[in-house]
């Protein structure tokens, strides 16, 4: 499991949390996702690719830096 670091700017609230760790989920169900709302960090320990956890959340309507 690869872990990765994002940073998501319009990531304001832990609903918008609730909607990156959901969208991370639909492609690793196995997925450890921690989003801080506070930090505009998100953590995920995964074994899909990194570009298919940042193209998931960015499909989510989370821009990814």
């Amino acid at each position: 499991m690869a872990t990765l670091q994002l940073t998501v700017p319009s990531m304001n609230c832990s609903v918008c949390a609730e909607k990156i760790s959901k969208a991370v989920k639909g492609i690793d169900p196995s997925a450890i996702i921690q989003a801080d709302p506070a930090t505009k960090l998100v953590n995920v320990k995964t074994i899909a690719a990194n570009e298919t956890v940042k193209q998931a959340i960015v499909s989510a309507g989370y821009p990814v830096n």
